[in-house]
């Protein structure tokens, strides 16, 4: 959710960290895990069939689940039975064309906040900022007066 995912889908419980790591190869050598951020806060992507898209990629990391099942024992990895999950983040207005707020650049800045995708807040005037960027920065949040 963190970084804006539109749906989700449980596909496998493993045994550790180490585990995780050598699943997470297995399924880098089929499938990218980069997002295009900039395209990702234009609006909802289409939605994906992650049932069909678990089958096709299970049968490709077969035999690497199985050599990590050998090195590591059989309960090191195991295929879960799990739904698709929709995730809807909060936004009334999407930006047409996005520019990027730098607060080192601009530390003050006002607008509307139109919504939240992910670690970006969404303002008025097509403007974005990355809020997980300025973990550990103060941050001051004022409300109009009503």
């Amino acid at each position: 959710m963190d970084q804006g995912a539109s749906q989700a889908l449980v596909m496998l419980r493993v045994k550790d960290r180490l585990t995780s790591g050598k699943v997470e190869m297995l399924c880098k050598e089929h499938i990218g895990d980069k997002t295009n951020w900039r395209t990702m806060l234009k609006g909802q992507p289409d939605s994906q069939d992650l049932l069909a898209l678990k089958q096709t990629l299970m049968e490709k990391i077969a035999p690497g689940l199985e050599a990590i099942k050998q090195e590591f024992g059989l309960q090191a990895v195991s295929e879960v039975d799990s739904p698709m999950h929709a995730i809807n983040y909060p936004v009334s207005v999407y930006p047409s064309k996005i520019t990027s707020i730098n607060a080192e650049k601009t530390p003050e800045f006002s607008g509307v906040l139109n919504g939240i995708k992910g670690q970006y807040w969404l303002l008025d005037d097509n403007r974005v900022i990355n809020i997980r960027k300025y973990s550990g920065y103060t941050v001051t949040l004022k409300a109009p007066d009503a």
